[in-house]
């Protein structure tokens, strides 16, 4: 099938809203932060709200529905798709850069003795210690490498690349917020029925505990992609329409297989709604799954993948010269 993305030539932004409900029951739990715990507060006209998943958690849960973690690969509609794969000594899967928090920024790719691809980025980006960063040249390498970093933003924090100036912004963004939420408390206890009087330091006797969890009137999950940063790249249209499909491709993975947030916060998408552009019709997961491999394939046709497109580094530990660094 072919994906028609006419509609959003112009458009700056592409935004989506999709509304949830708990799987069972009413209740949920929300993500904590340290020292801070549930994020509630008052929304404009006083209505108390409640985030329930952070950007930087979205990114990783839109990365993950991506990668097949059985065959070690990107999950069929994605495959070909260049990602850098970190390997043991002896060759065992250690972890890859869409899996990476930092992505191709991660420290197993390039603090390590393996300087496959700090080497890479050094001859490719080389030449920009001073004067503005430009932001086409880091886009066209990051497609050749990690592609999925030009949806999801990198900060290339060293000093010997461009200064530490070499950094993207997430064009995919996305939370989920709550509305109109109020506290359910509950609670219970860790049984001991061998020594319920036992040394609760240690792990024995009994253990009473307080749990906090949350309903709401609404609760809706929000995607942000930023279609004038995707044009900006200037690396053309084949490869804007191939990343606009596989932001939906994410997003529809995420909304249809990934909203077992915890084990006390698992929802169902009700409905999904396009907010801007309105007379954007949104493309189907069937649809999106059965273009993308075209998609990608004329990508790859125009010698813009790494080629192989997996690019392999080999974890040993941190280089000497990254230890120095780090201290810094």
């Amino acid at each position: 099938m072919t994906l028609d993305f006419s509609d959003l030539r112009t458009a700056p932004r592409l935004l989506i809203q999709a509304e949830l409900k708990p799987v069972q029951g009413t209740r949920f739990q929300p993500t904590g932060f340290p020292d801070l715990g549930a994020a509630v507060y008052d929304g404009p006209d006083g209505t108390q709200m409640l985030l329930v998943e952070s950007a930087q958690s979205m990114a990783n849960r839109l990365e993950t529905v991506c990668w097949d973690t059985v065959s070690d690969d990107w999950v069929t509609p994605l495959k070909g798709l260049p990602v850098i794969k970190v390997t043991t000594a002896d060759g065992k899967t250690l972890t890859n850069s869409l899996l990476e928090a930092h992505r191709i920024n991660s420290p197993y790719i390039l603090e390590g003795n393996d300087t496959t691809v700090l080497d890479i980025l050094k001859k490719e980006l080389a030449g920009r210690e001073e004067g503005a960063v430009s932001i086409r040249d880091l886009a066209k390498v990051l497609l050749r490498y990690d592609t999925n970093t030009l949806l999801h933003g990198v900060f290339l924090a060293k000093s010997d690349l461009a200064g530490g100036r070499l950094r993207l912004p997430r064009a995919l963004s996305a939370f989920v917020e709550a509305e109109g939420v109020s506290v359910a408390q509950s609670g219970g206890v860790k049984n001991d029925h061998v020594n319920p009087s036992g040394d609760t330091g240690r792990g024995f006797g009994n253990v009473p505990f307080s749990r906090e969890e949350y309903t709401a009137k609404k609760i809706n999950a929000y995607f942000s992609l930023d279609l004038a940063q995707i044009r900006g790249f200037g690396l053309g249209e084949a490869v804007e329409n191939m990343l606009i499909a596989i932001a939906l491709f994410k997003i529809h993975r995420f909304l249809e297989n990934g909203l077992r947030l915890r084990t006390a916060c698992d929802f169902d998408s009700v409905a999904i709604t396009v907010t801007r552009p309105k007379d954007f019709k949104l493309p189907s997961l069937a649809d999106l799954e059965e273009g993308l491999p075209t998609l990608i394939k004329d990508v790859a046709a125009k010698k813009l993948f790494a080629d192989p497109p997996v690019t392999v580094v080999k974890w040993s530990g941190t280089s000497k010269k990254a230890d120095k660094n780090q201290g810094r």
